[in-house]
């Protein structure tokens, strides 16, 4: 069991690149893979990136837009959002699961664990 917690949000200017971090203050984060989801004000959350116990596999469809990273000595799982947007605002969320053959990184119903998320809100 792990139990998540995101960092790194607030109200962030525009154009910036933040980098938002997930831990576990319970359990041990590197013996998952580790996914991030955006939740815009209003909306479902949706699918951002993810990335494998041991980094070799990234699931990235917006690559250009955001980063995901991890240090498994510091167990910290980083998503970085480039050129910051309006629409980026909204609430980041990660979550776990062991990479079995029933986990599927861009579903969210697959994921054994969620953070409470952390809040960006764009300012310009």
């Amino acid at each position: 069991q792990v139990r998540l917690v995101e960092s790194g949000g607030g109200l962030v200017q525009e154009g910036t690149s933040p980098r938002l971090s997930c831990t576990a203050s319970q359990g041990t984060l590197s013996r998952y893979a580790v996914g991030w989801f955006h939740q815009a004000p209003g909306n479902e959350r949706k699918f951002v990136a993810a990335i494998s116990r041991l980094s070799d596999h990234i699931w990235n469809p917006e690559s250009d837009h955001f980063t995901i990273s991890r240090d498994n000595e510091r167990e910290t799982v980083y998503l970085q959002i480039d050129n910051l947007k309006p629409a980026d605002t909204g609430v980041y969320f990660c979550a776990a699961n062991i990479h079995t053959s029933g986990w599927a990184p861009d579903l969210d119903d697959t994921y054994a664990y969620f953070g409470q998320g952390t809040t960006v809100t764009v300012s310009s």
